[in-house]
């Protein structure tokens, strides 16, 4: 090896190779709250732009019987950005997050696939399943990761 090969060999590098856009799904469980919290922590050291997305399900049957889904949904997104505003308010000073919030609408997998595409997503982080059904069929979790189209990180 050459004194120069060496050289560069051995140097730290400190670069911005990481992910520009990190992008988390939330829909206000316990699992997807932690998830945006990693995220955040992500994006924050990272110096990238929180991409957090609310999938708003498309519920027809719902929706036939009188359900007023489009309302609830529309309500839970709202909680949701109240609930961030809140949470990055308390860390204002201290922490620095660039973040955006997203709304799609669809089933779970399919709202991120297209929420990840569209805002050029670099990694996505989504919470690990809370009910046992989704541990035997299979989550949006496994299915993104088995997509294989980005980092995907599975918070617990």
């Amino acid at each position: 090896m050459t004194e120069q090969h060496e050289q560069h060999a051995h140097r730290f590098e400190r670069g911005t190779d990481g992910p520009k856009v990190v992008l988390v799904g939330v829909d206000g469980s316990d699992s997807s709250l932690r998830a945006a919290a990693y995220a955040g922590g992500l994006a924050r050291r990272q110096h990238a732009l929180l991409a957090v997305v609310y999938v708003q399900p498309v519920l027809a049957a719902g929706a036939a019987l009188g359900a007023p889904v489009a309302e609830t949904t529309d309500e839970i997104a709202e909680d949701l950005v109240a609930y961030i505003r809140e949470a990055t308010e308390r860390v204002r000073g201290i922490f620095e997050i660039r973040w955006e919030f997203h709304t799609f609408r669809g089933d779970p997998f399919n709202g991120l696939v297209k929420a990840a595409d569209e805002l050029k997503a670099d990694a996505v982080v989504v919470g690990a399943p809370e009910q046992a059904g989704h541990r035997i069929i299979g989550s949006v979790a496994i299915r993104l990761v088995k997509a294989g189209r980005w980092p995907v990180t599975v918070v617990p």
